[in-house]
């Protein structure tokens, strides 16, 4: 193990694991953030003058405090090096030839023109563990294309499944197949560094934005296939989005004998399930504009917390619809300790931490987000690598 970590990090699973990472943006960095956060050692392999494209996501903050960036590459170290210059690229060769992972998430074909492909790895060091991530897989009719999250969205039918056919067609505004992605990445590295160890043998790892987008919709996706039948959890009839007096609400109409009946008391209206328009599921799908209108007027009676309390009192699961500033706020977060806080180079960080809460391995900062090739000349010693 290199001597930059601090002593919290022999505490750590991962410790003595050594990573050479090409991703950049966020399915490999979300992967790799997660790897360094449990004491693997990152090497972040950067593009000489410009980085990562995170370090500049938004112009008002770019720099080396850009909070895109920190959020996704704390704990790495970054070497700068340009991969269009032979010297650089057989620098990258001898440490690889040393590590037990390298991670990149370029298009298809990239990293083979670099003469850096899995065949090409392999031969350097046949233990290594390569893992790929691409927008729909290194073969077939899509894998030269340009992948991106929201595509994938859009490709693998989560898009197109609205909670009310007459919402438009929209962007999910987060990222969920860029973080899934990451993490079955995460999954992949770690179950190829156990087979290692129980093998000797090292292998490559694949994963897609496409594969994950279409494996966190398995429960739909079998049914299509073995029932010829559409699931839409969003679209129950007891579910939703509903206005109160000062700010939504969600509901969830589920896992009791008979919801319909307890929303009912908690909204003090006569009880809905005794309308045979109502009386059961298959009844309430078919009326279900008429029933979600009386739940709607209903709730538009009261304030937001005056339901939350009367639905949680029937048991009724149920949430406020908040900002990601009240999130942030709520003593929830704070007792989950998933706020991460530290010095940077520039400004105090403040960062969510890793959701993997281990009990003998807990997370820290141990290396801020490094400056564009912060740790160049530093690295090159450890291997022993004449920087130019």
């Amino acid at each position: 193990m290199s001597n930059h970590n601090h002593d919290t990090a022999s505490s750590l699973p991962l410790t003595g694991i050594r990573v050479v990472d090409f991703s950049q943006v966020m399915m490999g960095p979300v992967c790799t953030q997660t790897l360094a956060d449990f004491g693997a050692d990152v090497i972040k392999i950067e593009r000489m003058g410009a980085g990562d494209l995170s370090r500049s996501s938004f112009k008002q903050v770019a720099g080396t405090d850009n909070p895109i960036f920190c959020s996704l590459n704390r704990n790495k170290r970054s070497v700068a090096l340009d991969l269009r210059n032979a010297e650089h690229i057989a620098q990258v060769k001898q440490m690889i030839a040393e590590v037990d992972v390298v991670v990149n998430n370029f298009r298809s074909g990239v990293m083979e023109r670099l003469g850096l492909g899995y065949d090409d790895c392999i031969q350097l060091n046949p233990t290594i563990i390569y893992a790929v991530g691409t927008g729909y897989g290194e073969t077939g009719p899509h894998a030269h294309k340009g992948g991106q999250d929201f595509l994938a969205q859009a490709l693998s039918g989560t898009m197109m499944r609205k909670a009310d056919p007459s919402f438009p067609t929209a962007l999910y505004p987060t990222s969920p197949a860029d973080y899934a992605a990451g993490m079955h990445m995460v999954q992949g590295i770690l179950l190829a560094l156990i087979h290692r160890t129980k093998t000797g043998q090292g292998q490559k790892v694949n994963v897609s934005l496409y594969d994950s987008m279409l494996a966190m919709q398995m429960q739909e996706a079998a049914m299509v296939m073995m029932a010829d039948s559409e699931v839409n959890w969003a679209a129950m009839p007891l579910c939703g989005v509903f206005e109160t007096q000062d700010g939504p609400l969600v509901m969830v109409g589920a896992f009791k004998e008979n919801p319909l009946r307890n929303i009912c008391v908690a909204l003090g209206i006569p009880d809905l399930s005794a309308d045979p328009k109502f009386s059961d599921m298959t009844a309430q799908f078919k009326n279900k504009p008429e029933l979600q209108s009386i739940l709607r007027k209903a709730f538009l009676t009261g304030s937001r917390s005056h339901w939350l309390d009367r639905l949680d009192g029937q048991d009724i699961l149920c949430a406020p619809v908040r900002d990601m500033r009240e999130a942030l706020s709520d003593p929830q977060t704070m007792e989950n300790q998933m706020i991460l806080e530290g010095p940077g180079e520039g400004q105090q960080l403040k960062l969510i931490s890793n959701p993997v809460h281990l009990s003998r391995s807990p997370v820290s900062l141990r290396i801020p987000p490094p400056r564009l090739g912060q740790h160049t000349e530093e690295v090159m010693a450890e291997f022993r690598v004449k920087a130019t």
